[in-house]
């Protein structure tokens, strides 16, 4: 089954690190994501740009509003994402709790809602 564990995260945590500790975070969520890629349990993962970057887009009544920066008023962001492949939601919890990010920020696991028709 495919989950979506969505990383959120402060971004003032990254801002406080010291350029190595950046790099060690960021060489370690590599590495995790590279031993989840051989056993074929990682479809897609990529962090994101900072929120300062994003847009939000709503449209009511056919009517486009389109507003700087995320929706959601919290301290805590979308820092990024991993597509995974895991038997159950236990198995993706449990790979959600070994991945780096989880030290830094929290992880949303959640399952994909299956559309198939078959």
């Amino acid at each position: 089954m495919k989950y979506a564990c969505l990383v959120y995260a402060e971004e003032s945590t990254f801002a406080a690190m010291s350029p190595e500790e950046g790099t060690r975070l960021t060489d370690s969520a590599i590495d995790y994501d590279a031993g989840l890629r051989a056993r074929g349990q990682l479809i897609y993962a990529q962090a994101l740009q900072a929120t300062d970057t994003a847009v939000t887009v709503r449209v009511r009544g056919g009517k486009a509003s389109i507003t700087d920066g995320p929706f959601a008023e919290t301290k805590e962001h979308l820092a990024g994402f991993m597509l995974i492949e895991a038997r159950d939601m236990n198995e993706a919890i449990d790979i959600a709790t070994r991945a780096p990010m989880a030290a830094v920020g929290s992880l949303e696991v959640r399952p994909f809602l299956d559309l198939s028709h078959s």
